[in-house]
């Protein structure tokens, strides 16, 4: 299921094999919350900008339209019209965010939609119920994600839960996967590292975690508003316990800079919606730093939003044009500002590999970390 191709240093290039495709590693994965990408962006559109795995929300697809609905529509695949692979988070992380609404037992969750206000109840074998009518290609352990900083005992007492709701995530994905009207019985699952900011707790907690039979493991609970320090620091102390022979995963993270990173100190797959949404309110990525292009300055720049970028926004439109369909409120800037920055996301992972197939990684982390995070 995942083949490392080669390191260098603790960067990693491989591939990984779902039942949907093949993505190369390091890999960027597209959020499309509720099967879509925010921004009027179509699994189509995926497609054009590069994207090999989307990542869909199981806590929102869960409330609306309904995990029962999209099963009996075929799966997400069909349903989204997107073939390749797809990994659906658990819905812990929003669960957890409910500060006020929830209330936290053994047994699993009760916590109150965002919706319309009714009572629901997720636990382990309901978050994998939930994925598996969902038909992804990655499902994700049910665990918690803790506020950082929260009490260490408290922190200790949820890595601690959170074990024991992986063992029974395994148990009903196991049963699951078998079932004669599984939507996709080739569904991995994927073990979920907590433990705030204490690294004595992360480590403890990835040695019990990586005991139990996964087909990749994530590191969660980071980028929550900790220092950027901290983060690496805490990937540092994680990271040689990680299966030398399964994918790491780091949840939820994140820009230029954090990727190149995160890859140089061993991860191999990625999420944010940061790309799609600093999109949507005029942030731009180039391969010289990020713009604002609601700003004056642009207001008659002819050039594209990046000259060195063949996306199919800068293969045809202006700085200038750009920013006018911002200032009049069109769609269509939201759309365009999207497909240009999930683009250079999924070409900044391209690069990435293409660093480490002809081993000059360190030279370009040295030249574009820095870069990367500079704002023109």
């Amino acid at each position: 299921m995942f083949h490392l191709l080669k390191t260098e240093g603790r960067a990693r290039r491989g591939e990984l094999i779902c039942a949907h495709g093949t993505a190369q590693t390091p890999v960027f994965m597209n959020v499309g919350t509720q099967g879509a990408i925010k921004g009027a962006v179509s699994a189509h559109d995926l497609k054009e900008v590069g994207c090999q795995i989307e990542l869909s929300n199981t806590y929102h697809l869960h409330l609306r339209p309904g995990d029962a609905l999209v099963k009996e529509m075929g799966g997400l695949h069909k349903f989204m019209d997107w073939d390749g692979p797809i990994l659906t988070d658990s819905g812990g992380f929003q669960v957890f965010s409910l500060a006020g609404l929830r209330k936290i037992k053994e047994e699993g969750v009760t916590f109150a939609s965002h919706i319309d206000g009714r009572r629901i109840f997720m636990g382990p074998e309901e978050s994998m119920q939930i994925q598996s009518n969902l038909g992804s290609d990655i499902a994700m352990a049910f665990d918690e994600c803790v506020e950082n900083p929260s009490p260490y005992d408290y922190v200790k007492r949820s890595c601690e839960r959170t074990l024991r709701w992986l063992e029974r995530c395994k148990a009903e994905h196991d049963r699951l996967n078998q079932l004669p009207g599984t939507v996709n019985p080739q569904q991995m699952l994927f073990g979920i590292n907590q433990g705030g900011t204490f690294p004595d707790l992360r480590v403890w907690h990835m040695k019990q975690t990586a005991q139990i039979p996964c087909d990749g493991y994530a590191i969660g609970g980071l980028a929550v508003g900790e220092p950027t320090e901290t983060m690496y620091e805490i990937i540092e102390a994680v990271e040689p316990h990680m299966p030398q022979d399964k994918p790491r995963y780091l949840m939820g993270v994140g820009t230029p800079t954090n990727i190149i990173e995160a890859v140089a100190r061993g991860v191999d797959m990625f999420d944010c919606v940061l790309p799609a949404r600093n999109a949507r309110h005029g942030k731009l990525y180039t391969w010289e730093g990020s713009l604002n292009i609601k700003n004056e300055k642009y207001k008659n720049d002819p050039r594209p939003i990046d000259p060195t970028c063949t996306c199919p926004v800068c293969r045809s439109f202006s700085r200038a044009y750009l920013r006018h369909l911002f200032v009049a409120g069109e769609m269509l800037a939201m759309r365009l500002a999207v497909l240009h920055n999930l683009y250079f996301f999924n070409s900044l992972m391209a690069q990435i590999r293409l660093a480490l197939d002809e081993g000059r990684f360190d030279d370009f982390r040295r030249e574009y970390s820095p870069k990367l995070a500079a704002r023109l």
